[in-house]
């Protein structure tokens, strides 16, 4: 399930890369200890910039890793120019790696603190929220979409998270989590794919596709599919099947630029 769903994104990232020819920029919002920044390093696919947002506990973390961690803070260090890095407590500004201490839902706290590092929203924008949106009430992550697109002409959003949350499993995947104190706030975007799709269009959203995440894991490269299932033995596929059904991968675009946006898929 974790090999789909980073191997999912990934695929929809990079085509975004390609078709902007990197001369774009990257906000992970609520990236929380993501590496895609490193990655997309070691792979010579860096955005102009690449951005991320969490809450200020979680970044303050993630800061101490980077700091204490060579393998980590060099790739930062290589990619900047000019004067020294800005760093604190909950934030660091570099030439092409920012990280900020925010709220998703105090959008103008985010937006000042990501102005103030540079964020361009003339720029192609990709912004990606890994199961953060659900976290978050509808109207909150209804606020946040429209913030995105107002603020983007040019612009891809990729969403993971839940989905097909009525049936008989999905209702007990919100008790278990509920038991864990964790609280799916915003459960009723996630009825169906449809519903998955009309968050983003009611929200100003030009084009949005919706695929959960068995669909996903069929269109995956089939080569490396079957090198990840050889390397733990699974007899239960019905259990895999079932739980990704339960989640799905949704993208929208806003193509002022006519880059092609709406023509990504797997």
């Amino acid at each position: 399930g974790y090999y789909a769903r980073v191997t999912g994104v990934s695929l929809l990232l990079n085509t975004f890369l390609r078709k902007t020819e990197c001369k774009c920029q990257i906000i992970n919002l609520g990236a929380g200890l993501d590496t895609t920044f490193w990655r997309l390093k070691e792979e010579n696919l860096l955005p102009q910039k690449y951005f991320e947002v969490d809450f200020p506990a979680i970044i303050a973390r993630k800061l101490f890793n980077i700091k204490s961690k060579p393998p980590l803070s060099k790739p930062i260090m290589e990619t900047h120019s000019g004067d020294s890095l800005l760093i604190d407590a909950h934030s660091l500004d570099s030439a092409r790696y920012s990280i900020i201490g925010a709220d998703l839902r105090n959008l103008k706290d985010m937006e000042e603190k990501l102005k103030k590092m540079n964020m361009d929203p003339q720029l192609p924008t990709l912004l990606v929220a890994e199961c953060v949106l659900v976290y978050m009430t509808v109207e909150q992550s209804a606020s946040l979409l429209k913030w995105a697109t107002d603020t983007f002409p040019t612009a891809m959003f990729i969403s993971y998270e839940q989905v097909n949350m009525t049936d008989r499993f999905g209702k007990i995947m919100v008790e278990n989590l509920l038991r864990r104190q964790c609280n799916l706030a915003g459960v009723d975007a996630c009825q169906s794919l449809q519903s998955q799709k009309e968050r983003f269009l009611s929200n100003g959203w030009q084009s949005v596709d919706a695929w959960d995440m068995i669909r996903v894991y069929g269109n995956l490269p089939q080569q490396d599919v079957m090198r990840i299932e050889k390397l733990e033995f699974l007899d239960e596929k019905e259990l895999l099947e079932q739980l990704l059904l339960h989640y799905c991968i949704s993208w929208a675009t806003n193509d002022k630029l006519s880059l092609g946006l709406d023509e990504i898929t797997f």
